[in-house]
């Protein structure tokens, strides 16, 4: 993303609540559209332990062939190396494993035998992973988490805070992608549906956003403003929405269209970093952020 993020700086464009919570029938989106397939779905979670520790746990849901699940684990900060060295492809419904890295020792616990599925490769529920760093809870997902959390107050044993960084869903087939998402903690779970149109590039061809069934983003001529960024206020945080349409459109056989929603840290915060302290602040940074990737092709 950083070659995109070159492209914008501070000049976005405000949405205020009002335009936010608009008319609640004026929704560009039939419901009898078929949204493009979820293929992948990576979740970036940060741990702190008791002792101050902090380690970076990623987890990788793929449906491409067959329902998979995928820990990868770095110290922090963070790098795609240290990422790539730990990674541990989960091939079994049910069990455990154990991981000796960053002078740590990560247990690794899950049970996908009763997980039920949507359209996703992600399950809604019947499932849980627990990761144990040095003996203390570090990550809790799934049905078990409030058993877990009695458990250990039983039981005094450490429970780590974790927080929810990035999402990233990959999507293919159509023009249209449709995901939930929560912003902050203290926020609640808002329906995103993006759609391009236009059954020629240069004619006609627009981008439109709504969340949770209200418009917040129209963009006409996408082949001419395939590339772009807006700002809207939300859940009182300020989310800065950007897109790079332009290999999606021009390029259709490999080319991918790229949606990103990021919070920022604060209302005088700039949108986008310099190059050089990118991936400094973007650690240090107090947020969220979703990005979504398409593709036209199923594959």
């Amino acid at each position: 993303m950083r070659n995109i993020a070159r492209c914008y700086n501070e000049h976005a464009i405000k949405v205020t609540d009002s335009y936010c919570s608009g008319p609640k029938n004026h929704v560009y989106l039939s419901p009898n559209l078929i949204p493009s397939i979820q293929n992948v779905v990576t979740c970036l979670y940060k741990v702190k332990l008791y002792t101050e520790k902090q380690f970076f746990i990623k987890i990788t849901w793929c449906s491409l062939l067959e329902q998979g699940l995928s820990i990868s684990i770095s110290d922090y900060p963070c790098s795609s190396s240290k990422f790539n060295k730990n990674f541990k492809k989960i091939d079994k419904v049910k069990g455990s494993k154990t991981i000796e890295c960053f002078n740590s020792i990560f247990n690794i616990l899950w049970d996908l035998s009763s997980a039920i599925y949507e359209a996703g490769p992600e399950p809604i529920n019947g499932f849980y992973i627990k990761v144990l760093v040095n003996s203390e809870v570090g990550l809790v997902l799934g049905d078990m988490e409030q058993e877990i959390e009695l458990e250990n107050s039983i039981s005094n044993v450490g429970m780590a805070r974790f927080t929810l960084v990035s999402r990233s869903e990959h999507f293919s087939g159509s023009c249209i992608f449709a995901t939930k998402v929560k912003f902050c903690d203290s926020g609640k779970c808002h329906d995103i549906l993006i759609k391009c149109t236009g059954d020629d590039i240069f004619k006609n061809s627009a981008l439109y956003v709504t969340i949770d069934k209200k418009n917040v983003i129209q963009v006409k001529r996408l082949q001419w403003n395939f590339r772009g960024n807006q700002t809207i206020f939300l859940d009182g945080l300020l989310i800065d929405m950007m897109w790079d349409a332009h290999d999606w459109l021009f390029n259709s056989k490999s080319g991918f269209a790229m949606f990103m929603f990021r919070t920022r840290s604060g209302l005088d915060s700039r949108l986008w970093l310099e190059e050089k302290n990118l991936q400094q602040k973007e650690q240090e940074k107090v947020g969220f952020s979703l990005l979504i990737c398409a593709s036209k092709n199923p594959d």
